[in-house]
């Protein structure tokens, strides 16, 4: 008792009387030595006192499918730091594949009390399947937000970058540089924001199409089959998988820019980096991450939420991984 006293009193900054009072119910504490106190409590671990365990603790649950694509570290950092302005500590869940699955994280965050739960990119993008974990948030009446969600059943608010524009920008964008043969690389068949890129490039005339893993490895399988089909340009539904498209065309022999152009989606980091830099569709990370903990925050302090999808406009950014058709490049 007397070590956890001391480790949450060093957490918060304040006395071990201080950490006492909070933990037997005793006045002359303000709310928010209390509320750190709780939270700090959360953090390191140790169980609240039974008269407490009722209450949410200042968490969290951030859950996200993977790290290996940068753009979702960046949104980790965007929803952290605003979170961390409104008083909340996140705690970042991660997917792994044999490891602990999104239910469980639920089910954990669940058991800590959180007073809501962030997820990007989770299984609710998949169409015609019902996921346990987020019933048990309905039933709950936890605070969530879904962020690029097109999942019109869940009953979330929910906050998405518009994949409609996006494919329609990188598809005028080659189409102005005398483009025609034009291919699609996009996520799994069930993947609803794969599903609206592809059912924007039907709506435009576009007609060959790959699906894939969203992994570079993915995208150099998808790409190789449509360079082999003479395209000239091709539209990926995330950047690893146009880091995968530059990879199949310089392994077939051909040229990027100059005898294939592609375009990425997210304009994650170090894009500008790579060979050639990567013309790319870049997703409003910053505005997206901050509306949805307002989103939650709202709801976390009982204000009526709307439970429509927030579609934030994306933008073009031409760097030198598209060219004209036939024209070298110096």
């Amino acid at each position: 008792m007397t070590r956890r006293l001391a480790e949450v009193a060093k957490k918060v900054g304040v006395s071990e009387a201080t950490v006492s009072r909070v933990l037997n119910g005793k006045a002359g504490v303000s709310e928010a030595t209390r509320e750190a106190v709780l939270t700090a409590l959360d953090v390191l671990g140790y169980e609240r006192p039974t008269q407490l365990r009722g209450e949410r603790a200042r968490l969290v649950g951030l859950v996200l499918p993977e790290l290996q694509n940068p753009i979702f570290p960046a949104f980790a950092e965007v929803v952290g730091g605003a979170l961390a302005q409104q008083g909340f500590t996140p705690v970042l869940c991660t997917r792994t594949v044999g490891g602990i699955s999104e239910a469980d994280y639920v089910d954990l965050l669940l058991q800590q009390q959180v007073s809501g739960v962030v997820f990007a990119g989770g299984l609710y993008t998949q169409t015609g399947v019902v996921h346990g974990h987020y019933v048990r948030l309905v039933e709950r009446r936890l605070p969530t937000v879904l962020v690029n969600a097109a999942a019109d059943h869940w009953d979330f608010p929910r906050v998405s970058c518009d994949d409609t524009i996006a494919l329609e920008q990188a598809l005028g964008h080659l189409r102005a540089l005398g483009h025609q043969r034009i291919g699609l690389v996009v996520g799994p068949a069930d993947h609803m924001p794969s599903i609206r890129k592809l059912e924007a490039f039907r709506a435009a005339g576009g007609e060959l199409v790959e699906h894939t893993m969203h992994s570079l490895e993915g995208g150099h399988a998808a790409a190789l089959k449509l360079v082999r089909q003479d395209v000239t340009g091709i539209v990926c539904g995330s950047d690893p998988l146009a880091l995968g498209a530059i990879r199949a065309a310089r392994r077939a022999g051909r040229r990027v820019p100059q005898d294939v152009s592609v375009v990425g989606y997210d304009d994650s980091a170090l894009m500008t980096c790579v060979d050639p830099p990567l013309t790319t569709v870049r997703q409003p990370i910053e505005a997206m991450g901050r509306a949805a903990v307002e989103l939650l925050v709202s709801q976390i302090e009982g204000a009526a939420v709307a439970t429509g999808e927030l579609l934030f406009e994306p933008e073009l950014v031409v760097r030198s991984s598209t060219g004209r058709v036939g024209v070298p490049v110096a």
